[in-house]
């Protein structure tokens, strides 16, 4: 018998680069800026005015990962549920404000973490700023100055004729010195565009004039395929140049996945610890197992993981073996039978039609003794091997 250790590396996972310095703000309990870890927002989809099951969707929303939730307030009555919403949420709240200024003093006595103003769409915006400072500030609510290419002050578009990088930057540049004016600093701007390189271009320029902290956004990405790709390619552009400080992944799909498209985003780019990760080849002539399957029932077994771990499910006998052996746990298949590794050791051989059922029992072993291992002192979690 034989210990295997399964601690995890001392050293933090490497970036490509370092955190773009940041003035610190907070929404609620969470802190945005170069001091915090990046957080992920998404924002609900059920009618504010329905509590409960705003509340049931946050509670999912939290589940998944999400740090800070948004919630629409376009009505009156949208502005009464925003007290209990608040109060009962377990994570921030912000309040989504668009057309009428006064939601945006209902949602800071509602007790919201935050409030999100669009200036575009705000009737007579900047005359507002000065006492929306004040009743923020008393409250110690935060505000993220959320410039929208669909919703851009029309002088801008008179300037420059469309939502150009300029006209996007120019116009956050123009609200945050408003709020500045009255001595207001605890907030992030957005410059939102539904084009992934116009958006870039936007937070780049934002980057070079201030230290504010930025939210990243592709407004209006589209279907979950597309919306990923627009999002995965502009964020990362953006993070891995040490630019951003939360982010939420706009998707026409159900909340849920915009928490886990993100979560996997920062995970990708070292900016989040790792949970579960499925290493698996794309299969090839060489294959002898019907890989997709495969992963597809090992990531189905594994989802409720909570621990980092990482499994690679390989369907031949060239690569196989060596991603195996590098991962957690891992299996390389072939000829109706798959070697079963475990940080780099076989411990068993079993039939093809076992695999699945082993490598998540193996995974939940791992699990086990990683959490059991948490709670001591010292020492790396191990599992023993039979040898």
């Amino acid at each position: 018998m034989s210990p295997v250790s399964l601690g995890m590396p001392a050293a933090p996972p490497p970036v490509l680069s370092p955190r773009r310095k940041t003035r610190q703000i907070r929404v609620g309990s969470v802190g945005v800026g170069s001091d915090s870890p990046v957080s992920v927002q998404s924002m609900t989809t059920t009618p504010t005015t329905d509590i409960n099951s705003t509340l049931q969707q946050i509670a999912e929303l939290n589940a998944a990962g999400c740090d800070i939730v948004r919630v629409a307030c376009p009505s009156q009555d949208d502005a009464e549920a925003l007290p209990i919403i608040a109060m009962k949420s377990p994570i921030p709240v912000i309040a989504d404000i668009h057309f009428q200024p006064k939601y945006v003093f209902a949602a800071i006595d509602a007790g919201c973490a935050g409030v999100r103003v669009n200036p575009g769409n705000i009737r007579k915006f900047d005359d507002q700023v000065g006492a929306i400072a004040k009743a923020a500030q008393d409250a110690g609510v935060s505000i993220r100055i959320g410039v929208n290419a669909g919703s851009l002050d029309k002088r801008l578009m008179e300037k420059y004729g469309k939502a150009t990088p300029e006209a996007l930057a120019e116009s956050a540049r123009w609200e945050a010195s408003l709020f500045e004016e009255h001595d207001f600093h605890d907030f992030k701007i957005s410059v939102k565009h539904n084009d992934p390189v116009t958006m870039v271009r936007a937070y780049q320029l934002l980057a070079e004039s201030g230290d504010w902290p930025l939210h990243l956004g592709v407004t209006e990405a589209g279907p979950a395929f597309q919306g990923t790709i627009k999002s995965a390619t502009a964020f990362g552009a953006l993070l891995s140049q040490g630019i951003g400080d939360t982010i939420r992944v706009s998707l026409s799909a159900p909340p849920v996945e915009e928490v886990k498209v993100g979560s996997q985003i920062l995970q990708s780019l070292g900016l989040r610890p790792k949970k579960l990760e499925i290493v698996s080849c794309p299969s090839c002539g060489r294959a002898q197992v019907d890989v997709y399957k495969l992963a597809d029932d090992v990531t189905e077994g594994l989802k409720d993981l909570t621990v980092p771990l990482r499994v690679a499910v390989m369907g031949c006998v060239v690569n196989g073996p060596g991603e195996a052996r590098e991962a957690d746990l891992g299996v390389a298949s072939g000829n109706g039978k798959g070697q079963i590794f475990v940080k780099g050791e076989v411990i068993r051989t079993v039939p093809e039609d076992q695999i699945v059922e082993t490598l998540i029992t193996e995974a939940n072993r791992i699990a086990e003794d990683m959490d059991v291992a948490e709670g001591e002192e010292s020492g790396a979690p191990t599992v023993t091997v039979a040898g």
